[in-house]
């Protein structure tokens, strides 16, 4: 997979910060930048991407009007300043809207929206390569995490221990918004300080569940979602 895609965004300074947003990534290709949407209409005309980074407020043709002209839109994410066009956006079917100044995990988060949907579209490829997320594991490094290898998330405050098969991260995040990225057919949150993978569960005992020989407690709010997604009662 490589995600071909364009900035179009008339500040130097936006744009910088998503270009080095994009570095610390993979599977995706930057193939050009515009500080108007008029030249990016242009160049899209004989050109084909993938995934737009789309400001709103440009001069000769807002983000907006050039989603509406485009025949074949591709995948788009607003970065925009303003919150108050993102309605009006999400109805033009945008992927996900972000809001100056963008912090990394809120593009990460993003990005991994933008990874499922080029996955799903693959997914007739004769050999498929798992789902994934990426997570960040120091200040300039991304790590992919297997989905299928998740067992536990376990809140730490301001921060995550993510257990896996074979390892263990601590990464700055809320438990709230990692579960968000997560398919919630295969995870669930059972407690205040946990999010477990369903199919991990060994054992269910009253308000416990066993993952890898530890017991963890389900929290007394979580006990009826918990009774309905893994006994199925």
């Amino acid at each position: 997979m490589n995600v071909k895609c364009l900035i179009i965004d008339d500040e130097p300074l936006a744009v910088n910060v998503i270009k080095n947003y994009l570095l610390q990534v993979n599977d995706v290709t930057l193939v050009n930048t515009f500080n108007n949407a008029v030249d990016a209409l242009n160049f899209l005309k004989n050109n084909k991407v993938d995934l737009i980074f789309l400001d709103i407020n440009m001069p000769l043709l807002d983000g907006l009007s050039f989603i509406k002209s485009l025949d074949k839109k591709p995948e788009i994410i607003i970065t925009s300043a303003y919150e108050e066009y993102a309605v009006e956006s999400f109805e033009l079917d945008v992927l996900d809207y972000l809001v100056k100044p963008i912090s990394f995990p809120r593009f990460l988060k993003a990005m991994n929206k933008v990874y499922k949907i080029f996955s799903d579209k693959n997914s007739n490829n004769l050999i498929q390569e798992r789902p994934y997320i990426f997570i960040k594991i120091d200040k300039k490094k991304l790590k992919k995490i297997y989905l299928d290898e998740l067992l536990i998330i376990e809140s730490l405050k301001d921060y995550l221990k993510i257990t896996t098969e074979t390892n263990r991260y601590i990464i700055h995040q809320t438990l709230s918004s990692f579960t968000d990225q997560l398919p919630s057919d295969n995870f669930i949150r059972i407690h205040r300080s946990y999010t477990i993978a369903i199919d991990k569960v060994d054992t269910v005992e009253g308000n416990s569940i066993e993952i890898a020989g530890i017991r963890y407690t389900i929290g007394r709010t979580y006990i009826d979602d918990v009774k309905n997604k893994i006994l199925n009662i």
